[in-house]
């Protein structure tokens, strides 16, 4: 397949608090079972961290701290013109709590979580790499393009 869209450039949040690490659905289908980080697509005219902190509050009411970066992560979807690089930065709570009845204005995330480590093992999540990153103190870290698969 030809490729006429440029990649989408998307910010997400590695964020571990007391131990577990928040995730979020990746689709709204709850058939779907693939979690990743928070974030999503960057605004222009904003800064990545602005542009995760508001993400974030979209997503999961959550109000957060941006650190340094920790990941860039590039996928691509190879049934569709579809191509994204992905900044992961890591983050903290500085506000809020999950709750059941928050609901992105988007309608995508319909699940948030915090994940355990032992929690994480078996788990369908990407990238794949996201335990390591939030768990093994890792520093900046690229994952090259790879397919998006379910």
């Amino acid at each position: 397949m030809s490729h006429t869209r440029p990649p989408r450039l998307a910010v997400r949040a590695v964020m571990v608090h007391e131990n577990r690490l928040l995730l979020v659905n990746a689709w709204a289908d709850p058939s779907r079972k693939l979690w990743c980080a928070p974030g999503g697509g960057v605004e222009p005219g904003a800064s990545l961290p602005d542009n995760l902190q508001r993400e974030v509050m979209e997503e999961t009411g959550l109000s957060i701290t941006v650190g340094a970066p920790c990941l860039v992560n590039e996928f691509h979807d190879p049934k569709r013109d579809f191509h994204q690089v992905e900044v992961f930065f890591h983050c903290a709570l500085a506000g809020g709590a999950l709750s059941d009845t928050w609901q992105d204005p988007e309608g995508i995330v319909t699940r948030r979580k915090w994940f355990s480590q032992s929690e994480l093992r078996g788990m369908h999540l990407k990238p794949s790499s996201l335990p390591d990153i939030a768990f093994g103190g890792s520093t900046a870290h690229y994952d090259p393009l790879e397919p998006i698969v379910f």
